[in-house]
């Protein structure tokens, strides 16, 4: 078994199997490994299958998650005190108190407030009523949240809100695994990920 290239994810995307969610009892979480040296190209990508996937012959709308543009503007709309944004309010404060920044990121980064905020994203979309396929969900910035959330973390965190039955979310992961341990970056293991299935070919 080996990874799956690029070319045949988005074959794997374009099959009625795979587009099929109500076969998903467990975990919908499905990880397509990269080279962190193709970050660029695997974002452009994405943007590409999200135009390729709405043509008639699929008619799939994928809802397209920067987790780390997400993360940014669910504390931009958080207050703190007098100040206006918490996304700004932390900003300021990085340059003199850099560890204490960090953990209070990386607090509200694993906060049922930040899963709830997702989750609402995810509904809102997949709740479109038309005559489009919704199955999919790209999640990708996964580098970009680290420190502050590691994929294992996110994949049990999500857990409780998941409804595994009606989407898949396609986890882009910049890094390299050995059994159910994952590699961020190929160099910063990332616990156990046992809550995905990683994607392989024959």
């Amino acid at each position: 078994m080996r990874k799956m290239t690029i070319n045949e994810l988005y074959e794997k995307l374009c099959s009625e199997e795979f587009k099929n969610t109500e076969n998903d009892i467990f975990y919908n979480f499905f990880i397509f490994q990269y080279d962190p040296e193709d970050e660029y190209e695997i974002r452009h990508q994405i943007e590409e299958f999200k135009a390729q996937l709405l043509r008639p012959v699929n008619y799939v709308d994928v809802l397209t998650i920067n987790l780390f543009d997400e993360f940014c503007s669910f504390l931009d709309k958080k207050s703190f005190g007098k100040h206006p944004s918490y996304l700004h309010y932390m900003l300021e404060r990085d340059e003199t108190a850099h560890d204490a920044v960090t953990k209070s990121l990386t607090g509200k980064a694993n906060s049922p407030e930040f899963y709830q905020y997702l989750h609402k994203r995810i509904i809102r979309h997949i709740s479109i009523e038309d005559d489009k396929l919704r199955p999919y969900i790209f999640l990708y910035g996964i580098g970009s949240m680290y420190p502050y959330l590691r994929t294992s973390q996110l994949l049990a965190n999500y857990e409780k809100y998941n409804e595994s039955n009606r989407y898949k979310i396609i986890v882009f992961y910049p890094g390299e695994s050995e059994g159910n341990t994952f590699r961020l970056f190929n160099r910063i293991d990332d616990e156990h990920t046992y809550r995905a299935t990683l994607l392989l070919n024959d």
